[in-house]
């Protein structure tokens, strides 16, 4: 299990997909000669260091891709929003090394609840060893995925915003707002729902904009908690989406939908929240001395493509939905897991011909689920009649095992399940963090490498050793021979025979070494 020693030179037969309209896809402008071209300084420049910018440049760093982060901004947020990771990408966290620093900054909440704020508790026997929710705050994960990437070797220049770029068959030259050029074979735009890369690139967009609008802000109140308890209560009864909550001495987490969208781009003010809040409760209990303000919508977009030649988009540059379900964020890390190891493996030569393809196959329908369950979540939450006695009826419906679990798996990313053709039940699912001889299995994947299970201690990985793992007799705890996981923790392989493996070795990994 030594670490697979590789060159710092890029592959010669890394090479650009090409057909007969490859020279009309949007984005892709061939300068006159190659001479002209300055020398390739870096294999990706990622575009944002948010969440999903930051865990995609640690996945590259684990196959030694050269990886630069551009962030426009200069300092990180200066509120701590918190968000929730859900089940799945606390898996993930797990798979890197990374959830127990995880851990020791956010709290672990029942996992139910989730879906448009219906409260049923979640079913009984998750498939997961992490089987919660991990409230933390947005600036700590960015924090700690950065400097994880940047232990691993990733360089990240903040104050560096994208403004241009063109891309050939041999890579693509940025071009930063000051003028500076850099050239890197790939270039991934993790630049949010704004996203200047995808719209350089000229993918569409297409959805629905904000019909509705909602603050939210930190701020202290100048009642008593128990009247605050008592109205919102009240107001519960008909909209979910208003809220205050205690959130330190004094401070108040504060939620209040607005009836229409507006176009202003910038935070909203105390006005703006005193306004609503009397509005909708009869008074604006006082608030003062804010944190911090902000806005959202409920727009929704999904990008037509995920990838143009040798631009790719990921995160909130592919896809925008409302923060219902607290879906967003661990989306985007998921894109950024799915889509590492595939682009480090065409990076390093030995991706098979479409691996890189399958990331838009295994992450559009993804995100196209989550999009949906996000408008229902949000008709559910409506006050007119209708919508609410859908809500009465599905909440109902939640009581049932089946309903509720269904609904947990889907928000938490754990019922995923890729297309790779047929085969038993958990062939393209993630294996759960089962025990094994050494430990526990995610402890195994720290590396982003594959990973053979072999019970049958008959088989072999072969020519594949500098990228796959091999694991024999792991546990009594698998109830198949063997099981090959890909460097996400997907399934890619059930079975005992050699020749079947080699062939799913080669599917997912290429020709083996010589």
């Amino acid at each position: 299990m030594d670490s697979p020693q590789f060159t710092t030179e890029p592959s010669s037969n890394d090479t650009v997909e090409r057909d007969s309209t490859v020279g009309d896809l949007p984005g892709l402008r061939s300068p006159a000669s190659g001479a002209d071209r300055a020398p390739l300084m870096f294999d990706v420049i990622i575009a944002g260091c948010g969440p999903t910018g930051a865990m995609l440049a640690a996945e590259l760093r684990l196959h030694d891709v050269r990886v630069l982060v551009l962030e426009k901004e200069t300092e990180p947020v200066p509120f701590a929003r918190i968000v929730g990771l859900h089940i799945r990408s606390l898996e993930l966290m797990a798979m890197r090394g990374l959830l127990d620093r995880m851990l020791e900054h956010g709290r672990q909440r029942p996992a139910g609840g989730f879906f448009a704020a219906i409260t049923k508790p979640a079913p009984k026997g998750l498939d997961s060893a992490h089987a919660y929710l991990l409230g933390i705050p947005q600036p700590v994960i960015v924090h700690l995925l950065e400097e994880h990437a940047i232990q691993l070797g990733a360089q990240v220049r903040r104050g560096c915003a994208v403004a241009d770029f063109e891309q050939d068959d041999e890579g693509v030259t940025v071009e930063l707002a000051d003028g500076e050029q850099l050239r890197s074979r790939y270039l991934v735009g993790c630049d949010g729902g704004h996203s200047t890369v995808r719209k350089l690139l000229g993918v569409g967009f297409p959805g629905e904009p904000s019909r509705t609008e909602t603050l939210m802000g930190e701020m202290e109140v100048g009642v008593p908690q128990e009247e605050i308890a008592a109205k919102v209560t009240e107001i519960h009864e008909t909209d979910k989406r208003f809220s205050l909550r205690p959130f330190g001495e004094g401070v108040y987490r504060v939620v209040v939908p607005v009836a229409e969208a507006s176009d202003r781009a910038e935070p909203p003010t105390l006005e703006d929240f005193e306004q609503q809040l009397r509005a909708i409760a009869g008074t604006d209990f006082g608030v003062h001395s804010p944190r911090w303000l902000s806005r959202f919508g409920d727009a929704t977009r999904l990008a037509e493509r995920y990838r143009v030649g040798r631009v790719l988009l990921a995160g909130d540059a592919a896809h925008i939905h409302p923060p219902t379900g607290g879906q967003g964020l661990n989306l985007g890390v998921q894109d950024a897991f799915n889509l590492g190891w595939k682009l480090a493996a065409q990076i390093r030569g030995w991706a098979p011909g479409t691996l890189l393809d399958t990331y838009q196959a295994e992450r559009h329908p993804v995100a196209e689920y989550v999009l949906d369950n996000t408008r229902a979540q949000m008709e559910l939450l409506s006050t007119e009649p209708g919508p609410q006695a859908m809500r009465r009826l599905l909440t109902e419906l939640m009581d049932f095992d089946e309903v509720n679990r269904f609904l947990i798996e889907k928000i938490t990313a754990i019922g995923i399940r890729y297309d790779f053709g047929e085969g038993p039940a958990l062939l393209g699912r993630r294996l759960r963090d089962i025990d094994v001889k050494q430990g526990h299995l995610y402890g195994l994947l720290h590396r982003g490498r594959g990973l053979l299970l072999d019970r049958t201690e008959r088989l072999t990985v072969g020519g594949w050793s500098d990228r796959v793992d091999h694991l024999s007799d792991p546990t009594a705890a698998l109830d198949v021979p063997c099981v090959l996981l890909r460097p996400d923790g997907h399934v890619a392989w059930i079975g005992d025979d050699q020749q079947d493996l080699d062939d799913h070795l080669s599917r997912w990994f290429g020709k083996p070494a010589n």
